[in-house]
């Protein structure tokens, strides 16, 4: 241990005797071992960290699955999760749940909190207790039980001051009063969301929880489609073994309802893969882009070691002439790489808090767990641990290159001759292919991310986004509430629409219940008339969304034939419909489909195409267009709908002023979720962006990284030849001869990595494929971009020394040594 305290204040003294390369190494280190630990915390808070629930691994989601009408994952109808809670054996516990939302009155002014309606059974199944209170009683979860609710912990801190004695006491929501019976504890965010079934999320939103209490006309409905089940395997059970187990009750329900159930299967998927789904492969990717860049500063602080090394040969032959063996001093040498390592971990630690922080504003809300994201014991340890895996990584091969010193040449005066050129720093040189070659790998996949989004950027929405404010009215449909019947949910939308039209600066003010690429949507069966019926099962399906009469035109989405939906089309008047060009297209291919009929899945009687618009995407930008109906929202009142309004003034200034308006109409009902268009067609491709921005950042510095590799291989190059130069020039040679000399070597280097760099790549950007749109993982626009830009940093990193050696003075060249 003596001896070791002994090699690290050595070391220390040789990294503060040489302060410049000391800084250099240091700056690589951090870098490369700051961005890892960086997106290692994103990574542990999303995919490694366990979920925060008893036992988690025996947790899985169970959905209805009916690829042949393009559902994978199919949500569970009220019957089908009793139906699957009774009849199975391979489950303890089996929950319902579906995303709500509340308008909660108080001292403080209407607010809306999202939560869900869940089964009783739901706080066992996840084995999480409350912090104050209770969890559900079963008989709370049935028709005419007591009105209770659980309260997240956010809004018992935010809306209760933390009251401790809120058990018990009633709250208003949706203008009935509710007993409080628990309080969840502050790391409990799940289930909820306000689209909690186009993907689950652990969302802060998530606030408050009610008993679900399936009425007999819902237990009767096999036809509508809302539910999530989560379900906790008994203990020994296997996933495979419910998977069985459950496709054979879908079987029997399929016997059993042909109508319904034909052709649905059930999947089963382990709950933490359900939170995760499609981000793992982003994380992934960029996990081992950082990891790239770790070897990229890796490789430059060995080449940075290996130049020191061979200035420091007389000493290591005199340690070796007094009798330090060879192992001796490799754990010197390894020693100051380690210590090195060390300090630059720290460096890199800092500059991760920082990363973390500006993580934080780039990280899109979708992120599943993006609220865990921080520092703690796990972080800690990576950086310690990558801290030293990177010291002997770049320390090794320096130890054991400088450690077969020649004694007796290297205390020659004059011993390093100054011809040690190129030829002999062939592992310098493989290094620089390297880093040359990972770059190039770095730099194609950032190529194909920022094509890919210039691609998805040109894809229409099929609407126009600007000026237009959106913003969320959820009416208290229960009695005794005053909207709990559909005319007075019609007339309240239609008096908010009528004074929102009033307002200067008002362009046009329309209602919709499933906002365009806010990835809601409900779909359906739909019946053409004069088709033959498909079989059971097989049905077609469509998005189906309530709209008012100048729904098109606040959105701009374009009338193709026909009409749009009018003041005219009320409850009283026949039943219409507009529907989508595509769908139009793909029923009515050469016939003119106005005045064609259409039987929505949850009606008996049919509706008349009235009009055909424009394609709208409604989950995302890189989503195919669905087919997609559309019903005036007086015919087919609904509670929960988006106020969108085009304005000629600013858009958050109107957002104001339509809350004001809609609590002038009813002062209990809030505003909520108030965003410009813009903002939603932003946020639809955070994901995408997010990926983009990040795997450039890094793509960039490890190009920047590769350019000071080869700048150093070439400068030292430079500095060891200076004498065999300054013979060239003595013996006639011309400037461009020595830069077309430099500049060559270092070429071939490049040319090297870029070769090997376009193999990695073509092997490695396939893993991308999920990541990028409308380009190929191969695309040869990318690579040969790529390949030209980084070939011609390579070509200015090579040309500054090779200037400088044509600068050489043969007279002082032939004194050099």
């Amino acid at each position: 241990m003596g001896t070791l305290w002994q090699d690290v204040q050595y070391g220390f003294r040789m990294l503060m005797k040489r302060p410049g390369f000391t800084l250099v190494a240091l700056l690589a280190l951090a870098l490369g071992i700051g961005a890892n630990t960086a997106i290692f915390s994103v990574v542990n808070a999303v995919l490694l960290r366990p979920l925060p629930f008893d036992e988690p691994e025996r947790l899985v989601m169970v959905w209805g699955s009916a690829p042949q009408l393009g559902f994978d994952l199919l949500p569970a109808t009220a019957a089908e999760a009793v139906n699957w809670r009774e009849q199975n054996q391979v489950f303890e516990q089996v929950a319902a749940f579906r995303s709500w939302a509340w308008n909660m009155t108080g001292s403080t002014g209407p607010e809306q909190v999202w939560g869900a309606r869940v089964s009783a059974s739901l706080f066992p199944a996840l084995g999480v207790k409350p912090l104050l209170g209770r969890t559900f009683l079963p008989e709370e979860d049935r028709v005419g039980g007591a009105k209770v609710i659980v309260m997240g912990h956010g809004l018992w801190q935010r809306s209760f001051g933390s009251d401790p004695s809120i058990i018990g006491k009633a709250v208003t929501l949706n203008n009935q009063s509710y007993t409080v019976v628990g309080v969840m504890p502050p790391g409990f965010k799940f289930p909820g969301g306000e689209n909690m079934l186009s993907g689950l999320q652990f969302s802060p939103k998530t606030e408050l929880w009610e008993p679900m209490a399936f009425t007999d006309e819902e237990l009767a409905n096999r036809g509508t489609h809302n539910l999530a089940v989560i379900a906790r395997l008994r203990p020994g059970a296997t996933i495979a073994h419910a998977r069985s187990e459950m496709t054979s009750i879908a079987a029997h329900l399929a016997e059993q309802y042909p109508k319904y159930s034909k052709g649905i299967g059930v999947k089963l998927v382990p709950l933490h893969e359900q939170v995760v789904g499609d981000v793992r492969p982003a994380l992934l990717i960029l996990l081992g882009t950082v990891g790239f860049v770790l070897l990229i500063a890796c490789a430059n602080v060995a080449n940075l070691l290996l130049a020191r090394a061979a200035s420091r040969q007389k000493e290591i032959a005199i340690r070796t002439a007094l009798g330090a063996s060879r192992l001796r001093v490799i754990r010197q040498l390894l020693t100051e790489s380690v210590l090195l390592a060390l300090v630059g971990g720290a460096a890199g630690m800092l500059l991760a808090l920082w990363g973390i922080d500006a993580l934080g504003a780039l990280i899109p809300e979708n992120i599943p767990r993006a609220n865990e994201i921080g520092v703690d014991a796990g972080m800690l340890g990576f950086t310690l641990i990558i801290s030293l895996l990177t010291g002997l990584v770049f320390g090794l091969a320096p130890a054991l290159q400088a450690s077969r010193t020649d004694i007796n040449e290297s205390l020659k005066e004059g011993g390093r001759g100054a011809s040690t050129g190129l030829r002999r720093n062939r592992f310098r040189s493989l290094l620089v292919v390297s880093e040359i070659a990972l770059a190039l790998v770095l730099l194609i996949g950032a190529g194909l991310l920022i094509r890919s989004f210039m691609r998805l950027q040109q894809v229409s929405p099929g609407f126009e986004p600007a000026s237009v404010v959106a913003m969320e009215i959820v009416l208290p449909a229960i009695a005794p509430s005053n909207y709990a019947k559909p005319e007075q949910q019609a007339a309240f939308f239609q008096q908010a629409l009528e004074r929102m039209q009033t307002l200067p600066g008002v362009q046009a003010a329309a209602v919709v219940s499933s906002l365009p690429l806010s990835g809601a949507f409900e779909s359906t069966d739909i019946i053409i008339e004069g088709r033959p019926n498909p079989p059971s099962g097989q049905e077609p399906q469509a998005n189906y969304t309530m709209i008012s009469a100048d729904y098109f035109r606040v959105m701009s989405i374009p009338l193709m034939k026909g009409r749009t939906v009018s003041e005219r089309d009320t409850k009283d008047a026949p039943a219409v419909v507009v529907v989508s060009e595509t769908l139009a297209g793909r029923y009515w291919p050469n016939e003119e489909a106005i005045g064609k009929r259409l039987t929505m899945g949850f009606e008996k009687t049919p509706r008349e195409v009235v009009g055909v618009v424009g394609d709208v995407r409604q989950n995302s930008l890189d989503v195919e267009t669905p087919l997609a109906v559309y019903l005036p929202y007086q015919q087919f009142p609904y509670a929960g709908m988006t106020l969108v309004v085009r304005t000629a003034s600013d858009p958050q200034t109107m957002a104001s002023v339509a809350r004001r308006e809609v609590q002038t109409i009813d002062q209990s009902l809030p505003v909520s979720n108030v965003r410009s268009m813009e903002e939603v067609v932003s946020n639809s491709v955070s994901q995408r962006r997010f990926s983009m921005t990040l795997l450039g950042l890094f793509a960039t510095v490890a190009l920047l990284l590769a350019a000071v590799g080869i700048y150093g291989v070439m400068a030292y190059s430079v500095a060891e030849r200076v004498h065999e130069i300054g013979i060239r020039i003595a013996l006639g040679a011309q400037g461009r001869d020595i830069l077309r000399l430099i500049v060559g070597q270092g070429m071939i280097l490049t040319l090297a990595g870029v070769a090997l760099g376009l193999a990695g790549a073509f092997l490695l950007t396939r893993l991308m494929s999920s990541l990028i749109y409308g380009v190929s993982a191969t695309d040869p626009l990318t690579f040969a971009g790529v390949s030209l830009s980084l070939s011609a940093v390579a070509l200015l990193a090579c040309y500054i020394p090779a200037r400088r050696a044509t600068r050489v003075d043969p007279m002082e060249a032939l004194r050099y040594e």
